[in-house]
């Protein structure tokens, strides 16, 4: 059976909409690709996308470093985009071995994700 390495985040959705506000374009590329900025932009409030998308990308982080890989990931190397049938798939943008799923769950006011890597050997 392989290892599987975990990882949780929470996030504010008031505290993202204000780096938001604040920071615009200039956070949103260094944070988000293109696909997810287009996606998140097209919801009624885009506040709360962004930041069950920040959150996976932490959970993400989380799960891959506990693995024991040690090379920075940029968070706009990591790409939450949707299935089918609405469900956040993860691509990884950066050479590794091995896979990860995310779950995203988010209210008006918090957003949080769980997030499992499972590498490849």
């Amino acid at each position: 059976m392989p290892e599987i390495f975990i990882g949780t985040d929470i996030v504010s959705v008031q505290r993202i909409k204000k780096v938001l506000q604040r920071h615009g374009d200039r956070f949103q590329n260094k944070t988000y690709t293109i696909t997810e900025i287009q996606y998140c932009q097209s919801k009624a409030n885009p506040e709360i996308h962004y930041s069950g998308r920040f959150a996976a990308k932490e959970a993400i982080q989380k799960a891959i470093y506990s693995s024991g890989h040690k090379d920075i990931i940029p968070f706009n190397k990591i790409e939450i985009i949707s299935g089918k049938d609405g469900e956040p798939l993860v691509q990884l943008l950066f050479p590794i071995s091995g896979h990860c799923k995310v779950s995203i769950s988010h209210t008006a006011d918090t957003a949080i994700a769980f997030a499992h890597f499972i590498p490849e050997k």
